[in-house]
């Protein structure tokens, strides 16, 4: 009899791993985008029905080396990102240890024991010394998975664990976004202030021009004060561009997480030459385009918005809240759990593997819950309650990205044909600039003339400059939104 027992602890071991118990976990069914089947008319007017697959690659979206060498140091060095991962990594981890449930743990234990009884309660009238060895394969409170506790909780750490990667995969599309918008907003700023300051230097220039004319009498005092007037805002605008800069360069550089690369040097004088050569014509040519590829046209909503990494994140965690009711529903069930071992045992070492030391235990535990004040039901109403929200959340998310993608595409068209207004509308102003330029210097037009043509001029520029970083910063944007791929 006691040859058979190792086999009947050996044929439970084996009854454990080869049950698959019922499971309690509610059918999951996708719950339908509240969102409209298609864009809005002006955004799919504007945008038509062709569908454009992004490149996975970022690079090929943003072709500036300048900006790749950006993106490619922040993705290196932010720390965020760094946070991000480690939470992916966490969450692995901890769905690591859910699934470790799902198996028995055997052990190898290997201990002695030794002991000693007083004579008066040794019941011989004699100490009683006693001491024992014993070795042993183990498996220690290993659950008998009937009712599908044990696998929801491991599907729930491991939806828990997607919905981290999808977070991450969307926090790494945001920062590519992110600096993409910040780098052009600094490229913008770069070449506002260089305007700036050229329009200063040529603002000044004229003040001395005209105060050299009243000297001798050329001019009135009302000129002088005017073109005095005109350098001083341009000193201002110069000051407040040259902090606005600043600002853009620093929190370029939160972002990038590192020193920025050396090539940006180059890029924003290149910026600054430009427009200081531009400044010094009066018809002055379009600055240089640093916008993304302009042609953009999605597919459906339900398309593209259900492959973006922060949808796909809070689907997950509504497969984890899911699987989670089946975890607190089987509380209601016996716990069936199972302790055993099989070895040798022995009072002396030496004699620990000889004939006739062997040794078994073998400890089956059932567990049912009686009267707990309720505490199983409660587990049961949050785990439903905490469903009802992941639910709500999953939908808030499909709607505020439906928004995104639809304010970002309309904006789109609606940014296209401001700058081309505004183009222009420079062209105008420059036109207009010249030729009261011309008059002035032959004496027909007044100073108050020339200064009001340089004035709307200028301010023509810049909002040029202004609306072309938000169209490139727009298209930023829609690579996030879209999911960049």
């Amino acid at each position: 009899m006691n040859k058979l027992l190792p086999l009947y602890a050996t044929a439970a071991l084996a009854l454990t791993l080869s049950i698959s118990g019922c499971s309690l976990v509610p059918e999951y069914l996708r719950p339908a985008a509240p969102v409209p089947a298609d864009w809005p008319t002006t955004t799919s007017a504007a945008n038509g029905k062709t569908a454009l697959k992004f490149s996975d690659d970022w690079k090929a979206f943003f072709p500036d080396a300048t900006l790749q060498a950006l993106i490619s140091t922040a993705l290196e060095h932010n720390r965020d990102l760094k946070i991000a991962v480690g939470r992916v990594d966490e969450a692995r981890a901890l769905a690591g240890l859910a699934r470790a449930d799902r198996y028995p743990t055997v052990d190898v234990n290997a201990q002695r024991s030794a002991g000693l009884t007083p004579a008066d309660l040794s019941g011989t009238g004699r100490e009683l010394s006693t001491q024992r060895y014993d070795a042993a394969f183990g498996i220690t409170a290993f659950e008998l998975d009937f009712w599908g506790r044990v696998k929801a909780l491991d599907d729930a750490a491991r939806a828990n664990f997607l919905s981290s990667e999808y977070a991450q995969r969307s926090f790494r599309l945001t920062l590519i976004s992110d600096v993409a918008a910040s780098y052009f907003s600094l490229r913008e700023l770069t070449l506002r202030t260089a305007l700036s300051e050229a329009t200063a230097l040529t603002r000044k220039d004229s003040r001395r021009l005209i105060e050299k004319r009243r000297d001798v009498g050329l001019s009135g005092d009302l000129d002088f004060y005017s073109a005095d007037g005109a350098w001083q805002a341009a000193r201002a605008e110069t000051a407040n561009l040259a902090r606005q800069k600043a600002a853009a360069e620093n929190a370029l550089r939160l972002l990038v997480g590192s020193n920025l690369p050396a090539i940006l040097d180059a890029a924003t004088a290149a910026d600054a030459a430009f427009s200081r050569s531009a400044a010094s014509e009066v018809a002055v040519a379009p600055p240089p385009s640093f916008a993304p590829p302009a042609e953009i046209a999605v597919e459906l909503p339900s398309e593209v918005l259900l492959r973006r990494p922060d949808v796909l994140a809070a689907e997950q965690k509504l497969l984890a809240a899911n699987a989670n009711i089946g975890a607190a529903r089987a509380a209601f069930f016996p716990r069936i759990s199972l302790t055993g071992a099989v070895g040798s045992a022995s009072r002396e070492l030496s004699g620990l593997f000889d004939s006739g030391s062997g040794a078994w235990s073998f400890i089956p535990l059932l567990k049912w819950p009686i009267f707990d004040a309720g505490r199983t039901q409660a587990n049961v109403d949050l785990a439903e309650a905490r469903k009802v929200i992941a639910v709500a959340e999953y939908e808030r998310t499909i709607q505020q990205a439906f928004r995104e993608v639809a304010d970002l595409l309309d904006a789109r068209t609606r940014y296209a044909e401001q700058l081309a207004a505004l183009e222009g509308a420079e062209k105008s102003q420059a036109e207009r600039l010249q030729r009261v330029d011309a008059r002035y210097r032959a004496g027909v037009s007044n100073y108050l003339e020339l200064h009001d043509a340089q004035r709307e001029h200028f301010l023509a520029q810049q909002a040029m400059l202004a609306t072309r970083r938000a169209w490139a910063a727009n298209a930023a944007g829609l690579y996030k939104a879209l999911g960049g791929a």
